[in-house]
């Protein structure tokens, strides 16, 4: 690739972070994709965007996946070239996206797990008052209550919450607001949170949810204490905190059946994304038939 074609690249990146708002880390993770495609470009004697085709990019996404690249990692990799595609279609760059219709390799589907209802009340009642286990308990409590990412629960300030509305205003993927109400159960150990958070953060403009030193909690922190309290409770399985967004999706699902409705309180632009809770509704459909059904119940 030219040097010339290569800045684009560099363009594209500042695209995503100034006019599409995208985060540092889904920001570089296309940059890496791109960056892929260049090497590959310069192994085919394509130096500039224009002379790429949509047969260049079949044979790009078919070596990609030979070369030990799982489907859903060639989809993700397709799906960044062909937004590069259409930034430079935009900038008169080339003159199509041959990038359209390219499909990666079918995956295997692979359902998100989720805890039982049962499961997730056992996690929620681990013992203790002090203060860090007093905050624990409200993040964990609002996760589920709300089905947050764990980016978005990291994002809150004290301002986010409204206690007397119970609500809180979260700011998800590309800078989107959205506002989600707060369960009863979540508002009360948020309520006991905030009697205890001024000890570690008086400020009011701060995070809402501190550690010791008064910084905003970092990611692999709640991850770690998500961990650790799933580990004290006796879960036999791994918890981390979008199992928590997981089983509120799978639960509001089954008792609702308001696809749209669950759509909006997670937030995703594609209801496609929403739909994989279906097949967890059917499975445990399924299950209560296989287990209650005369002519399902094995002799």
């Amino acid at each position: 690739m030219t040097p010339d074609a290569l800045a684009w690249i560099d363009r594209f990146g500042a695209h995503l972070g100034g006019e599409r708002r995208l985060s540092p880390h889904t920001r570089d993770n296309y940059l890496r994709e791109l960056a892929a495609l260049a090497s590959w470009c310069d192994t085919q004697r394509i130096d500039e965007w224009r002379k790429l085709d949509a047969q260049h990019l079949r044979l790009f996404a078919a070596r990609s996946h030979a070369g030990g690249l799982a489907p859903r990692s060639v989809q993700r990799r397709l799906s960044a070239v062909r937004s590069f595609m259409r930034f430079l279609l935009r900038e008169k760059v080339v003159r199509d996206n041959p990038g359209l219709d390219v499909r990666a390799p079918k995956s295997k589907r692979r359902l998100p797990r989720t805890l039982d209802a049962d499961q997730m009340g056992k996690l929620l009642d681990f013992p203790g008052d002090d203060p860090l286990a007093v905050r624990d308990r409200a993040f964990m409590e609002l996760l589920y209550s709300s089905g947050l990412r764990l980016a978005e629960l990291c994002g809150l300030a004290l301002v986010d919450l409204d206690v007397g509305d119970r609500t809180v205003r979260v700011t998800g993927k590309g800078g989107k607001t959205r506002i989600l109400p707060v369960g009863s159960r979540a508002l009360e150990a948020l309520r006991a949170w905030l009697a205890v958070r001024a000890t570690y953060a008086p400020a009011a403009g701060a995070a809402l949810f501190v550690g010791r030193e008064g910084r905003p909690v970092a990611p692999r922190t709640i991850q770690a204490r998500v961990a650790r309290r799933a580990r004290e409770q006796g879960l036999p399985m791994h918890v981390h905190p979008h199992l928590f967004r997981h089983s509120f999706a799978s639960h509001l699902l089954e008792s609702s059946q308001d696809l749209r409705g669950v759509q909006e309180l997670l937030g995703h632009a594609d209801i496609a994304t929403t739909q994989v809770y279906t097949h967890l509704d059917f499975q445990h459909l399924a299950r209560i038939y296989d287990l209650s059904h005369p002519r399902a119940r094995k002799k």
